[in-house]
């Protein structure tokens, strides 16, 4: 992983070396980066994952590093040491998820490229105490870096991978026989139900026609639920579900009164019984705003759409500048409406300069698709 790290800064132009920062510091005068991996943790969230069930799960570790920036007189203090650092810094955060391209050195393809997971960059805080524990010592200076993560790097056990013998497959005779269900005994389960795998889109706006993927979908008595919103069916198969997102006669979505727009579970379930069902797993699904026009009446924004929130709903609004890419304003301060079909910024003209923006509204954390255009005379 080290290899790696480098590899990629160095392709960027930068001297980069690996090593105690105090070491790099007595190889050469010349300015360089330094690369120092001074803690290995396990990853907390993939500490039981195995590759293929059955099997054991392999190590999959945190590697934390500091990164130290030199000028041509080894200091690490300096302005010219410090603008390095910056570089090095901006260069590490494009990265963010570390690619094995062809550029990348064979050994150290091989020795990452079965990983089954992305490897991802995230900096850490380097304070002084952190700072001042990685380089204690008699002969080592306290020297300004920065803290930054790579996760998770796979390390296999050594043991052999299981296996078994085909189904179907009379292994007593010389050569095999090819038996196929004959004289093949299994004991099948009834089905314990629907089984969700995805849902396409993923975000969704009022109206829109889901396709949900599984097992076992295609039952007469199958309902689909939106939050606690009964979606209307379109199609039945073994396999998948097509949907509408508008919610069954009498509880509408765009009415605003049933959902409001975030994020939400999606579960199919079987009516076995007027009172009792059986559920599928849970999806999240993102149900998004809608947002038809945007218009200043007398210096109040003025917005009109579906699931534009209400007042418990956690909504905000941005002014984006296109010209040069920048949220001039945020207002997380706005008047809704019970139905959700509008919403009012009072005196929104006049928190911004003059010109033109695209007004971006989030609601509960997902974001409209359409971001109209308004002009701030």
């Amino acid at each position: 992983m080290t290899r790696l790290l480098q590899d990629h800064l160095i392709r960027r132009g930068f001297e980069v070396s690996i090593g105690k920062p105090e070491d790099a510091a007595r190889n050469d005068t010349n300015e360089k980066l330094n690369l120092f991996l001074y803690e290995t943790a396990f990853d907390p969230h993939l500490r039981n994952l195995a590759l293929r069930d059955g099997e054991p799960p392999p190590l999959w570790l945190v590697l934390k590093f500091l990164l130290t920036a030199f000028d041509t007189t080894e200091s690490s203090d300096s302005a010219a040491a410090h603008e390095l650092l910056g570089r090095g810094m901006a260069a590490l955060h494009e990265l963010n998820f570390l690619r094995l391209d062809p550029l990348v050195p064979l050994d150290v393809q091989l020795a990452l490229e079965h990983n089954p997971e992305p490897l991802k960059l995230s900096f850490d805080e380097s304070n002084a105490e952190l700072l001042s524990k990685t380089m204690q010592g008699t002969d080592e200076r306290y020297r300004l870096s920065v803290a930054f993560q790579m996760r998770p790097v796979m390390i296999v056990p050594a043991s052999l991978p299981r296996g078994s013998l085909l189904v179907g497959i009379d292994y007593s005779t010389a050569p095999e026989t090819l038996i196929g269900r004959d004289g093949v005994q299994i004991e099948v389960l009834p089905s314990l139900g629907a089984r969700l795998d995805r849902v396409e889109p993923a975000g969704f706006e009022v109206g829109a026609t889901l396709t949900l993927y599984g097992d076992d979908l295609s039952a007469s008595s199958m309902e689909v639920l939106l939050g606690n919103v009964p979606l209307s069916i379109v199609e039945r198969q073994v396999d998948r579900l097509i949907v509408t997102a508008e919610g069954s006669p009498g509880t509408p979505i765009a009415s605003g009164t049933t959902l409001s727009a975030g994020e939400m579970p999606l579960v199919v379930r079987r009516r076995l019984s007027p009172t009792r069902t059986r559920s599928s797993n849970l999806l999240a699904a993102r149900l998004l705003p809608t947002v038809h026009s945007a218009a200043l009446v007398a210096g109040n924004l003025e917005l009109q759409g579906l699931l534009l929130g209400n007042a418990s709903d956690d909504t905000m609004v941005l002014f984006y500048r296109e010209s040069d890419g920048v949220t001039v304003h945020l207002f997380d301060t706005v008047t809704s409406a019970p139905d959700q079909q509008t919403l009012s910024i009072p005196g929104a003209a006049a928190a911004v300069p003059a010109g033109s923006y695209r007004v971006i509204l989030r609601v509960n954390n997902q974001q409209a698709k359409a971001s109209p255009i308004v002009v701030v005379p």
